[in-house]
């Protein structure tokens, strides 16, 4: 196993907080995807985390660049 850089958080706790959230939302079926909530149910976990994290970088919070 490789050893890690440092201790420091890649996330902080409220953009963990945001795809917890995120998740139970998709799991009870209101998580909603596109602008303004408009679109199609989420049923893919993959689809939540980024919806969440999406929505933490917009707020500001710490979250790594998204890859592109």
């Amino acid at each position: 196993m490789a050893a890690r850089k440092s201790g420091r958080r890649r996330y902080s706790p409220s953009a963990s907080k945001d795809v917890a959230s995120a998740m139970r939302r998709r799991k009870r079926g209101t998580l909603r995807s596109g602008k303004g909530g408009k679109g199609g149910k989420v049923k893919s976990r993959k689809q939540a985390i980024a919806i969440a994290l999406s929505k933490a970088r917009k707020k500001e919070k710490k979250v790594p660049r998204r890859k592109k």
